[in-house]
């Protein structure tokens, strides 16, 4: 895991409300990122931010428009905040992107670099957009994955589950926090 860093996306106080579904995704979450932190492990929030007017905003991007259209993800409006649940500390890097993945129209890959991170374990919401973005994206640049299963969440339950069970698993290693959390102790 010395090369590894947590990546928390998109957990961002909007989406939050949106997605949310009471299972107790913030806590479960929270463990993550205090496991990771108490292991040495780096974790990098990565959050999706649209400068005011939208300029990076394609009319032929239906995706963005209807997060514009919504009032998704403006630089500096309180909704577009880290969840306060799972906010930063002190050290923590945190990513703006400009689309689904985390790495598109960032810098992820150079603070990836610059640490020497081969390997990231996945977090986030939505499973089915920015968790699956940075997945394949991830994959085309050799980096190791692990998805962990309980700290994605998605609006829509069938697609998680679907995501999580079926596709990930072909490319990632799929896991549970607890489990994850019981790996990282013994190393």
């Amino acid at each position: 895991m010395a090369n590894s860093a947590l990546l928390v996306m998109d957990v961002q106080r909007d989406v939050v409300a949106i997605a949310d579904d009471g299972s107790g995704y913030l806590p479960r979450l929270r463990r993550a990122i205090d496991g990771a932190r108490a292991a040495g492990i780096p974790v990098i929030y990565v959050v999706m931010g649209l400068r005011p007017g939208d300029p990076e905003v394609s009319p032929r991007n239906r995706v963005m428009t209807n997060a514009v259209r919504a009032g998704l993800f403006t630089e500096g409006a309180p909704g577009t905040e880290i969840h306060d649940d799972v906010a930063p500390q002190q050290g923590d890097v945190v990513v703006t992107k400009r689309r689904g993945s985390a790495f598109s129209g960032s810098d992820l890959d150079l603070v990836l670099r610059a640490r020497d991170i081969d390997s990231l374990v996945l977090t986030g919401i939505a499973t089915s957009a920015v968790v699956l973005s940075t997945l394949w994206h991830a994959i085309d640049l050799d980096f190791g994955l692990t998805v962990l299963a309980d700290a994605c969440l998605d609006t829509d339950p069938e697609v998680h589950k679907m995501l999580i069970e079926k596709l990930f698993p072909q490319w990632a290693d799929v896991v549970a926090v607890e489990d994850w959390l019981e790996a990282i102790a013994l190393q």
